[in-house]
């Protein structure tokens, strides 16, 4: 039986795919073998190898729901909204805060980018730390555990045909976001 072992690498602002097609036992020992070697508990790194966004766990839902409410209505809006004119830049050059429903191009990139920019913020992630945003990093503000329990949240409110297409798009794993 073969498998496909794919690792998100994030480093300097770039998402690296190493995919390799596998047999049987050998998957199980890479896999144990990445998960030590990068560090078990090393969830601070940019280093994560699975984001996997869970919008069917009630509890983690709940969890996200108070804390989008918390961090991130104010911007995005209470309902996922976002800004008014959002694709128009302010007079300050920066961009409104997109709406996160299904109206906007949240659902466009795959779980693991999602992630990282509310990490690490959208400088970060577009690899120029000069590109001006609204956007925080919640790095220093916000558990791992507690930023998948956002996106899910948000994911959660997704209407099953824009679930499904995300799911879709993204199912031989992570692009890079460029």
């Amino acid at each position: 039986m073969d498998a496909l072992l794919q690792l998100g690498i994030r480093g300097q602002g770039v998402v690296m795919n190493l995919r390799m097609k596998l047999s049987g036992g050998i998957v199980a020992v890479l896999v144990l073998g990445a998960y030590y070697l990068l560090g078990a508990e090393r969830h601070d790194s940019k280093a994560d190898l699975v984001v996997a966004l869970q919008p069917e766990n009630k509890v983690l839902v709940a969890n996200g729901q108070r804390l989008y409410g918390q961090y991130c209505a104010t911007c995005h809006g209470a309902n996922l909204e976002g800004q008014p004119n959002w694709r128009e830049r302010k007079p300050n050059g920066r961009l409104p805060a997109p709406p996160h429903d299904e109206t906007g191009h949240t659902w466009h990139h795959p779980d693991a980018v999602l992630f990282a920019i509310t990490k690490y913020g959208p400088a970060a992630v577009v690899g120029d730390e000069s590109y001006q945003s609204d956007m925080p990093a919640y790095e220093d503000v916000l558990t791992d555990k507690e930023i998948l329990a956002t996106l899910s949240y948000i994911k959660s409110r997704w209407p099953d045909h824009v679930r499904q297409r995300h799911d879709l798009m993204w199912l031989d794993g992570p692009r890079s976001p460029g």
